[in-house]
């Protein structure tokens, strides 16, 4: 928008240079005669008599004017393409800036997560009933009412807390030999007021060095962080410990045990860091820290380099760690690991000593601003070159006798300037968005030809006129209102002397607009505020993009998809009236699990649709008697359908299991998380529902067989979240209608 703005002010100068009057002595009135001494000298040049010396001291004079107003013209060039390039830099600062507050908010929610874990075990009444009891009788465990029963409690809690939040170690990718015990690289655990574990998970590390240090730190009442270290599998780790209070504890701060968590950092933490729908091909965003004069890289970096692999020194020269680390907040032109000039900014991590740090390479960011500003230059220069040679070439010629010669100069010079003008309208026009200028009263005072067109006037019957008369009165209430915002925002920060005031008050809008017989329109929009000068009160600058059809389109497809999908799963179940919705319903339980593991919604629409459809090959193979493939034919009939996510190879990847013995051998993460969801689904289903021989389970019955398979044939954590649904987020309810069916 800076080169349109450029375009404008061109073209308003163009419109001035084209006024006559701009070439008249200002001193003259209109239709006085020339000045009398220059009329003596034209007689005396007319006679043969040339005043040399008077004339020498004129055209010297001139020259020099000519010298200083290029040699200005040169300097300003210069002093806008530096203040253009200044501004590029600012609007980076404020683009990565505004991923590096984004990134670090995933970072902080995760971390806030994990401690939410710890705190919904300090927080389990039986959990503070027991330490209570144990406290109570100074540690004696025999003292305690059910001690060995209370133990085996807390041990299955903090089992099934870690298996859904990710404190167990994923399952190993090969087989191991059974006789040998896995070393423990995480876990949760319990400990007593002295630090001693009481109950903790199968492999959770041995309670020593940073990890002691923790509990201790619990134990006197704050919450601690084990900061990210190299663990048993040589993979990053981390902990979070908080502390355990007693029922109606009198203990002030000091905790009567502590609960902790020993977790792997893997990929899915690392995908935190990455910006979704980033093109660039530099930019880069990762976690450090100083460790004494060292600036260790906590996350893998775009050259390969593993987590906690790479360490540089602090005071390495211009390292754009260092900078982050010193100034969390900052923005500036450093070189990154690599060496590379990069733009770098940084972000202060709440509860865990790093920083986390986003950077462009100088080079990628600055490219395009570069390449348009020598351009910007070049066309200044010529644009002053050509106008010193039209002044040149006018005073010439309005010095001479023949004033035919110098108005034919003139005409050409006009003509000049006319071109310019023309030049920058065309650029306009050739935008497809509408681009119209408005004051503050909603009067246009520029329009392409576009937005004309779109309002069936000519760009010259725009000026002058109102937005309501223009484009109605809906609309322009609704633009009025957003321009008020934007210059009233932009007056407050001008007045406070902000150097950026344009960028900062930059508005974009999307908004929906219904005709008068319904119809729908979406427009987008973006204002821009444009500073005011003598003769022009400040506006705003308006494009508007007509995204209507995008956006329809769109809901049609999301619409007729789901439509497709309902129409399919009510055929499925027509087939055979015994089991009334058992499609949707599968995918009902689907959609459940989904969003209790807290998918993305592609992921919860490809499971919901999976399930739904998952028997629609019933159709095909009742009638030939092979049902056991059904899921294969459902498959094959869904091939052609372009779903968002992979509908298809979820349903084919259903009956695989955990341990590698479904039909195709996939195990374990090799297999769909959105199939995995499907197969517990599809086996809850089943168990509930009424059979001809007799009543189905209850949904408590059916969650203990799924739970007694998980490892071996279902995701134990998919079947956690089933659970967690049914028992917490009134699931029981909702399904309580699969035990009545028959």
């Amino acid at each position: 928008m800076k080169g349109l703005g450029i375009i404008l002010k061109y073209h308003k100068l163009g419109e001035t240079l084209n006024r006559r009057d701009f070439w008249k002595d200002p001193h003259m009135a209109d239709g006085e005669p020339q000045n009398t001494e220059n009329a003596s000298d034209l007689d005396k040049e007319a006679e043969g008599e040339t005043p040399k010396a008077k004339v020498n001291r004129m055209v010297a004079i001139g020259i020099v004017v000519l010298l200083a107003i290029i040699g200005a013209g040169v300097f300003f060039s210069f002093q806008f393409v530096e203040g253009e390039r200044m501004r590029a830099l600012n609007e980076w600062q404020i683009r990565l800036g505004i991923v590096a507050d984004s990134r670090a908010a995933e970072i902080n929610g995760w971390v806030d997560q994990n401690f939410g874990v710890i705190a919904e075990l300090t927080e389990n009444a039986s959990l503070q009933l027991y330490l209570t009891e144990l406290s109570d009788a100074a540690g004696d465990k025999s003292k305690v009412t059910d001690g060995v029963a209370q133990q085996g409690y807390l041990r299955n809690l903090l089992i099934a807390v870690a298996d859904r939040s990710g404190f167990a170690p994923r399952p190993p990718q090969q087989e191991n030999n059974s006789n040998v015990e896995r070393a423990g690289i995480a876990g949760l655990a319990l400990t007593d007021r002295d630090g001693k574990p009481l109950v903790a998970t199968p492999e959770m590390p041995e309670i020593s060095g940073g990890i002691r240090k923790a509990i201790a730190s619990a134990l006197d009442g704050a919450p601690a962080v084990i900061d990210i270290y190299k663990g048993a599998a040589n993979a990053p780790s981390m902990g979070f410990a908080l502390p355990i209070y007693g029922i109606q504890s009198d203990t002030g701060s000091k905790g009567i045990g502590a609960a902790i968590g020993v977790r792997i950092v893997d990929q899915e933490f690392f995908n935190l860091l990455k910006q979704p729908g980033d093109t660039s091909k530099t930019s880069e965003t990762y976690l450090v820290r100083k460790k004494v004069n060292l600036v260790e890289y906590l996350s893998p970096l775009a050259d390969g380099t593993a987590p906690l692999k790479r360490s540089m020194a602090f005071d390495t020269g211009d390292l754009a760690a260092a900078f982050a680390i010193e100034k969390p907040g900052g923005f500036a032109i450093k070189r990154d690991y690599a060496g590379e000039e990069v733009l770098v900014t940084s972000r202060a991590l709440a509860d865990v000593p790093w920083v986390l740090v986003r950077k462009i390479s100088r080079a990628e960011a600055m490219a395009a601003i570069e390449t348009r500003l020598r351009t910007i230059f070049i066309v200044f220069v010529l644009i002053i070159v050509g106008v010193t040679v039209a002044m040149i070439a006018v005073w010439r010629h309005g010095t001479s006798l023949r004033s035919a010669a110098a108005a034919e100069k003139f005409r050409i010079s006009s003509e000049r300037f006319e071109n310019i003008s023309k030049f920058m309208r065309v650029i306009t026009n050739s935008q497809s968005t509408h681009i119209v200028a408005v004051d503050g009263t909603t009067t246009y005072t520029f329009s392409n030809a576009p937005a004309a067109a779109a309002a069936g006037v000519t760009p010259e019957d725009m000026l002058g006129k109102t937005m309501a008369a223009i484009i109605g009165p809906v609309k322009a209430k609704f633009y009025a209102e957003k321009n008020k915002d934007v210059l009233r925002d932009f007056a407050d920060l001008e007045a406070a002397g902000a150097s950026d005031s344009v960028q900062q008050v930059r508005r974009s809008f999307v908004q929906r607009f219904e005709g008068a017989i319904g119809e729908l329109e979406v427009l987008k929009s973006d204002h821009i505020p444009l500073r005011g000068d003598r003769d022009h009160p400040p506006g705003v600058l308006m494009i508007i993009d007509d995204i209507t059809d995008f956006s329809r389109e769109q809901m049609k497809s999301e619409a007729r998809l789901k439509q497709l999908v309902t129409t399919l799963a009510g055929i499925v179940d027509k087939r055979d009236p015994s089991s009334e919705s058992r499609s949707a319903d599968i995918g009902d339980v689907a959609r459940a699990i989904a969003e209790e593991l807290e998918c993305e919604r592609r992921n919860v629409d490809t499971a919901a649709f999976a399930g739904a459809l998952r028997g629609l090959g019933t159709v095909i193979s009742s009638e030939s008697g092979e049902t056991g493939s059904a899921y294969l034919t459902s498959a094959k009939l869904l091939e052609g359908i372009d779903f968002e996510g992979p509908v298809v190879e979820t349903i084919r990847q259903s009956t695989e299991h955990m341990d590698g013995s479904g039909p195709s051998g996939l195990s374990g993460a090799n297999i769909l998380l959105t199939a995995r969801i499907v197969s517990v689904a599809d086996a809850f289903i089943e168990l509930c529902v009424p059979k001809n021989d007799g009543p189905g389970l209850t949904l408590e019955e059916a969650t203990v067989q799924l739970l007694e398979k998980s490892g071996t044939q279902y995701d134990r954590r998919v079947v956690a979240a089933l659970l967690n649904h049914i028992e917490n987020h009134g699931g029981a309810i909702k399904w309580a209608h699969f035990l009545r069916r028959g």
